[in-house]
């Protein structure tokens, strides 16, 4: 069977006046008082001579769309010189041969509407006429230590001569009430593009579930996945999870080398990325294509679970409150399995659950698989909105050596993850294409042919 390509196809890239809007709307909140400076990512060394991928930083990606490495950004509204400004790496005709070509400040300003746009060096010489009569310097500290120690010490410099010129900011901020606040709420374009990341990635477990069978191994079925990916010009959004057995029970198992046996369930999360947004979907599913009597009672335990925590994903609702429905079903599964003993209320005021259910039911999903935004708003949960998008994604598990629990039980890991957008209405499940029913499941992989 050929690795499927999505149905449907991929969205229009997103263009110069894209960003410009994004640009507009981060100047709506910081105002003429404000700037923001922005890093882009360093490439990686992988071992000698070779680089990891790279990947862009997602706050610089999205508020620019540059590219390169090692650029820095630079974003001061109502600026009479030019609001945007990029500084790039130059270009260099013996490094552009072994390593691409680069856009250097020509192609920064005619290809991604830098109003001006210098080479590295020059950052630290612009870089006071970028500060000058701005009050708030937006750039998250501590991310990058050597740029943070250059631009406070260029602001100590102004403060000392403030009294002779322009004024010198006042005070850092981070992005989280800023650039934040914009990526949280999805508009139409990024809503497209993880409609598509989600369509390939639910191709990629349906291929995946089709194809196990005992005997085979955890990175095999990992390469079925990369390459649905792959076809569709995407890559995984993060490190794939494909735990057989007890290695289900290891939340962040990325080693993936044991072979799958009989008996086994299978749990794989994973999410393909496309140009920046990324898909987040877990299944759990037999290796040899049956539940047992044992994981259907504890499968249809999370995905009761799961819907009740989805119904909650409306506007004005909370994560909290999602957290909550899911915890409740949940906890009242482990006392009716014989897993925990005592009136349910009062067992999660222990936080006994979090024995077999130990992590949150949801985060934030978009550029990034844990996405940018804040859960509570003076200190309050912070209610639901459309455009958010979070994934749901309840789990149980019993380690393999917990004895607190009867035999039949132990070792078993079992999530159900689906990527659900706020709407004005019910949630729309992104994600929907994998079946998670049991009877669905055992029905796709008996059709080895599809």
């Amino acid at each position: 069977m050929n690795a499927p390509v999505a149905s449907k196809a991929p969205p229009s890239p997103l263009t110069t006046d894209d960003f410009a809007r994004r640009r507009a709307a981060l100047a709506e909140i910081i105002g003429k008082d404000g700037v923001v400076i922005l890093p882009a990512n360093r490439e990686q060394p992988r071992n000698r001579d070779v680089h990891y991928p790279f990947r862009q930083d997602s706050d610089f990606l999205y508020l620019t769309g540059f590219p390169e490495p090692d650029a820095i950004a630079v974003f001061a509204p109502g600026r009479g010189d030019g609001a945007f400004v990029l500084f790039v790496r130059p270009r260099d005709a013996e490094r552009e041969i072994w390593d691409g070509r680069r856009y250097g400040t020509e192609g920064a300003c005619s290809a991604f509407g830098a109003d001006a746009a210098f080479t590295l060096d020059a950052f630290e010489a612009q870089l006071p006429n970028l500060l000058a009569g701005r009050r708030h310097v937006h750039m998250q500290l501590g991310d990058r230590p050597e740029l943070d120690q250059r631009v406070t010490q260029c602001v100590q410099r102004m403060r000392e001569l403030s009294r002779r010129g322009p004024g010198a900011p006042e005070a850092f901020l981070g992005l989280d009430t800023s650039l934040h606040e914009l990526r949280l709420i999805k508009d139409e374009q990024e809503l497209a593009h993880m409609r598509f990341a989600a369509e390939v990635s639910a191709a990629a477990h349906r291929k995946a579930m089709q194809m196990a069978a005992p005997g085979l191994t955890e990175w095999q079925l990992q390469a079925e996945i990369h390459a649905v990916f792959g076809r569709n010009d995407m890559e995984p959004g993060y490190g794939s999870i494909v735990g057989a057995g007890a290695n289900a029970c290891v939340l962040h198992y990325i080693e993936n080398r044991a072979t799958l046996r009989d008996g086994d369930l299978i749990l794989i999360d994973a999410g393909g990325e496309y140009h920046g947004y990324t898909a987040d979907i877990t299944r759990t599913f037999p290796a040899n294509g049956r539940f047992s009597a044992e994981q259907a009672a504890v499968y249809d335990i999370v995905l009761a679970a799961q819907r009740a925590a989805i119904d909650k994903v409306r506007r004005s609702e909370t994560v909290d409150a999602m957290h909550a429905a899911a915890t409740r079903v949940l906890t009242q599964g482990m006392v009716d399995l014989g897993w925990l003993q005592g009136a349910v209320d009062g067992l999660i005021e222990r936080g006994a659950q979090r024995r077999f259910f130990m992590h949150g039911t949801g985060h934030w999903l978009g550029m990034d698989v844990h996405d940018v935004g804040r859960y509570r708003v003076d200190d309050h949960p912070r209610p639901l909105q459309p455009g958010m998008v979070t994934t749901v994604e309840p789990g149980l598990y019993v380690q393999p050596d917990d004895e607190s629990v009867d035999a039949q039980w132990r070792g078993m890991g079992i999530r159900i993850e689906d990527d659900v957008l706020v709407t004005d209405g019910a949630p729309e499940i992104l994600t929907q294409a994998v079946p998670k029913e049991r009877s669905a499941i055992e029905a796709l992989m008996a059709d080895r042919g599809a």
